[in-house]
């Protein structure tokens, strides 16, 4: 499964990637990651996206369940 990176403190969705098969990690929004698959971040406008080298979803407005769908949804392009 992929490997996602998660922002501090959304612990409920962590879970439900995990409960997916997903490998997930928390991370500090001050963080530059490289080598994931994918990111799930608190809002799309709080984070210079060119930090990261793999696409990212944003939480703002949406539940667990949308969030897990929408980055499933990523993984199979």
């Amino acid at each position: 499964m992929a490997k996602i990176a998660v922002e501090n403190p959304f612990d409920d969705v962590k879970l439900a990637l995990e409960e997916k098969g997903h490998e997930v990690k928390m991370f500090e929004s001050d963080e530059n990651l490289k080598g994931y698959d994918m990111g799930v971040v608190r809002a799309l406008s709080d984070v210079n996206v060119d930090q990261f080298d793999f696409p990212v979803v944003s939480i703002e407005g949406n539940s667990v369940d949308d969030i897990v769908n929408d980055v499933e949804k990523r993984l199979q392009r």
